[in-house]
């Protein structure tokens, strides 16, 4: 019996940090796209959206960025970003992404990942659009043969008890 409590605190757990990414993400739309930038309203890349998403869940980086141009393609921080994401992120089915969770995306079909998104819906995603802003696109075609991976956040931490307030006997 415990055991299928743990599961379900479980399930329960990924599902929340997916609600709650994907309710981050959406705050982030109309962010101005800058490049190795994650500040809310101010400018972010698509790195950058994901790492703010991040702070928020779990209150503090990940681990830390190092500098990297505006195309990582051939270049090691290329396998560096699908290290980082695997480190921290949970591997899910590329095939089955549910609205939350993380995807990947090569620059052209079967190449290195190297743009992140946030699925919002089956046929959407929430990404920093290079030389625009975070938005929500279709989730095209062209977008489908360039997937790479897709990932879950992991589960949220416990909340923290929080102090009840007691009214003072008036009488």
């Amino acid at each position: 019996m415990r055991r299928g409590k743990r599961a379900t605190a479980h399930v329960t757990a990924r599902v929340q940090a997916r609600v709650r990414a994907l309710a981050e993400a959406r705050r982030w739309i109309g962010t101005p796209y800058g490049h190795q930038a994650s500040c809310l309203g101010a400018g972010c890349d698509c790195l950058g959206l994901i790492r703010g998403i991040w702070r928020t869940l779990y209150g503090q980086e990940a681990q830390t960025v190092p500098p990297y141009g505006p195309d990582v393609a051939g270049t090691p921080l290329a396998e560096a970003l699908m290290e980082a994401v695997c480190a921290h992120f949970v591997e899910i089915d590329k095939d089955s992404p549910r609205p939350g969770d993380v995807l990947l995306f090569a620059d052209r079909p079967g190449g290195t990942a190297r743009h992140c998104a946030v699925l919002s819906q089956r046929d959407r995603i929430i990404h920093a659009y290079w030389r625009r802003s975070v938005v929500e696109t279709a989730l095209t075609p062209w977008w489908r043969r360039r997937l790479v991976a897709a990932f879950a956040f992991p589960d949220l931490p416990p909340a923290e008890p929080r102090e009840e307030m007691t009214w003072p006997n008036l009488s």
